[in-house]
């Protein structure tokens, strides 16, 4: 892109100039600014070793099995509210657990959404952005065509596109409330997983510190496993700050230990108790149990759904391991212990019928209780963490797509990225634990209000991925439709359980989904009303030189780096800069800081340059670009890594232009050198770097709700939650400078 290319070429992206230019150079191949190096970076699976494969599978043992590995210790108490009316009562409760466990984690979770991750992350932000980058249905502003150049952004795409795929992605992306509805539909997906978050910690110490009472029930009252139980999370929850760098070995070996024993006992169980408790297997026993309870067998499914707490672990954790070591763990490990603990169980009660309200801990052999006991509570402790480490992901995934307030993420692993802790998040989730644990003070009441956050993002996810089947699969509509018919109707019929139960708890995880939901929206609607007031005052780079020959504004030696959102022009800010402070640096970038809806932009990627005309300006546009699960605060800073890119392009941009137009190589590399030394003169005298800060204001004539929304909920959200400005941009605090303006939205 030389200085004789027409003006109004400016703003045409780079890659369409290309496009233009090429003929005159068929050999020319051309990487700067908005024509990615993807053919440098393929995206093709890499192959992962058998040792490898292996290891990972141990670890994910420790982090994603916790809560569905803790689930029986609840489960038949949470069946059997009333106690066991009839003997085969059993029979189909068990025969409902073995089919739902296969059912749901094993063939929903491990064998068809596992397939839908994102570059290898799951959960339901994951399925939104393989959605949006496919059908033109995000909300998300400051979208660009080079971004689906990036590789990691890219989708494998069958040859054939077929006309129900065509027609629902041109329903999808003419529709505007269906935009919407898919934004609101993946905040409230989240939202119940951040609630499940909540209550994980509170039915699984409680239910582990039961066995205590049962042991001793005089000593042990209510209330003080109550307080036994409140002590144990806040030591959890304080114990977050130090990291979770090794989860996966440390808590590995206990969770193996778990169920090692869970499936050992079950086994002793049904020999000594009931052999042929396999009968089970049959679903008649579910048929007779429905006709023989009719409604009450109905709302006993609420009880059910306990048994499959944590599925959606084995997709929402799957980017910190992979997909074959998640099957190969859950097939060979988590799925038989869990079958065989189930059957003893099942065993057991059917001599023993009425120790149901305490199955788990009755069917221990009693030379081996205390032990269990310990094991539990740590299997307990566990399950709660890997809940909280998925909430803290989550809220960062949020925070990246513009859907949630910026907070302090500390990284607490330079080796895994993916481990963060954030300190506000934190504290809310310790507080709501402790007031739910004192508030609901049994598994069984916390059974009810458990229920329906899990199913609710159990079918979310269900529906999702029918869109994932359709849109990018093309998948055959048979396979969807058997697929819709088994699993979809039995998501709904559990739905329709826990749903029965709103009164009993179940509103708990519906008000959390609420409360976050709203705050997840009031800040994307603030963050989108924002993007697009900066978009209509922008500066387009042709008045660039106009607006600093009309401040007069003087150079001084340095680099300028001023941040924005703005993917496309000048910000306004600048303007209201230099009216107010009539002199720059002789070297501006404005560096646009993006998110993109994919896990994580490969570094080489990561910048996108464009020039401001004249060349003598020295004005240059930057975008950086990010994936939700890319660590922002890298070893270096960024801008040593700007520098370092922008060299790169000024000499390639020059290459381009001869190339493209002719010219004389010499005079081309002494005006490379000469800009060159120019950079780096700039960026040796010292860097500063611009924050625009805008207060928000409702625009006059704003309704009312417009005016809640935007200066008191959005407002009040900002000034109780820290703007991290430095460490969302990765400024240091010591050279950052903020630039304050006052839009009215």
């Amino acid at each position: 892109m030389g200085s004789n290319i027409e003006d109004n070429q400016d703003d045409v992206p780079m890659e369409l100039q290309l496009k233009g230019k090429k003929s005159s150079s068929q050999k020319l191949k051309r990487h700067d600014s908005l024509d990615v190096e993807a053919s440098k970076m393929p995206n093709a699976k890499q192959v992962v070793g058998l040792s490898v494969l292996l290891k990972l599978a141990f670890q994910s043992i420790g982090v994603v099995y916790g809560d569905i590995g803790t689930s029986p210790l609840y489960v038949f108490s949470s069946i059997f509210l009333e106690g066991v009316k009839h003997e085969d009562d059993i029979l189909g409760a068990l025969s409902l657990i073995l089919y739902t466990i296969t059912l749901i984690p094993v063939i929903k979770y491990v064998f068809i959404v596992l397939q839908a991750n994102d570059n290898g992350d799951g959960g339901t932000f994951a399925l939104y952005s393989l959605i949006c980058r496919y059908s033109k249905v995000g909300l998300i502003p400051s979208t660009m065509a080079e971004d689906s150049d990036v590789s990691t952004f890219k989708l494998d795409m069958p040859d054939t596109r077929t006309r129900r795929a065509s027609h629902l992605k041109s329903m999808l992306e003419n529709s505007q409330f269906a935009k919407f509805f898919l934004l609101i539909a993946t905040m409230l997906g989240t939202s119940m997983v951040i609630g499940d978050g909540v209550l994980t910690p509170c039915i699984s110490v409680l239910s582990a510190i039961g066995g205590v009472k049962a042991a001793a029930p005089e000593a042990m009252t209510e209330g003080r496993i109550v307080w036994l139980a409140v002590a144990i999370l806040i030591i959890l929850f304080m114990f977050q700050r130090f990291g979770t760098e090794k989860v996966g070995y440390t808590f590995a070996p206990i969770l193996c230990l778990w169920f090692v024993l869970i499936a050992g006992i079950g086994v002793y169980n049904f020999v000594i108790y009931d052999i042929a408790i396999f009968r089970a297997l049959n679903p008649m026993y579910i048929v007779s149990y429905f006709q023989r309870n009719g409604k009450d067998a109905w709302i006993s499914l609420g009880g059910v759904v306990m048994c499959i707490t944590g599925a959606e672990a084995l997709f929402a954790d799957v980017g910190h391991f992979s997909v074959r070591s998640i099957q190969i763990s859950m097939c060979f490990v988590t799925y038989p212990a869990l079958i065989l603990a189930y059957l003893g169980q099942g065993a057991y009660l059917m001599k023993n019928a009425d120790d149901v309200a305490n199955t788990f801990y009755a069917s221990i052999p009693k030379t081996i209780y205390w032990p269990m006991f310990v094991i539990a509570v740590l299997a307990a402790i566990i399950a709660s963490q890997a809940l909280i480490s998925g909430t803290f992901a989550i809220i960062q995934q949020s925070l990246a797509l513009g859907c949630f307030p910026r907070v302090k993420i500390v990284h607490t692993s330079k080796k895994h990225h993916g481990q963060i802790y954030i300190p506000e998040i934190n504290n809310l989730l310790m507080i709501a634990c402790v007031l739910t644990t004192i508030g609901f003070k049994t598994t069984e009441k916390l059974s009810n209000a458990y229920g329906i956050a899990v199913v609710f993002v159990m079918f979310l996810t269900s529906c999702f991925l029918v869109l994932v089947m359709i849109l990018i699969w093309k998948t055959n509509i048979l396979l969807i439709i058997v697929y819709v018919l088994i699993i979809g109707s039995v998501e709904l019929v559990y739905l329709s359980s826990v749903l029965y139960k709103f009164e009993q708890g179940g509103y708990l995880p519906l008000a959390f989904a609420m409360f976050l939901m709203f705050v997840m929206y009031v800040w994307n609607y603030v963050y989108r009303k924002k993007y697009h007031y900066e978009l209509e005052h922008k500066i387009s780079p042709e008045k660039v030189k106009e607006t600093m020959d009309a401040t007069s504004s003087h150079r001084l030696p340095g680099l300028a780096i001023f941040y924005s959102e703005l993917v496309h022009g000048i910000p306004p800010i600048f303007k209201h800069y230099v009216e107010n402070v009539p002199a720059l640096h002789s070297v501006l970038v404005f560096a646009s800081v993006k998110s993109l809806p994919i896990s994580k932009v490969p570094l080489e990627e990561r910048f996108l340059f464009r020039r401001v005309k004249p060349y003598d300006l020295y004005v240059f546009r930057c975008v950086v670009r990010y994936g939700y699960n890319d660590m922002r605060n890298e070893e270096e800073p960024i801008e040593k890594l700007l520098v370092e890119r922008l060299k790169n392009f000024i000499k390639e941009d020059y290459m381009f232009s001869i190339a493209a137009n002719g010219g004389n190589q010499g005079e081309t590399a002494s005006l490379i050198e000469k800009d060159v030394e120019v950079l780096e003169r700039a960026s040796n005298m010292g860097v500063v770097h611009l924050v625009g800060e805008q207060d928000v204001v409702a625009c006059k004539g704003s309704g009312v709700a417009k005016r809640l929304v935007i200066n008191y909920a959005y407002n009040f959200l900002k000034r109780n939650l820290r703007s991290q400005s430095n460490k969302v941009f990765d400024i240091p605090t010591k050279r950052m400078l903020k630039v304050g303006m006052t839009c009215e939205l």
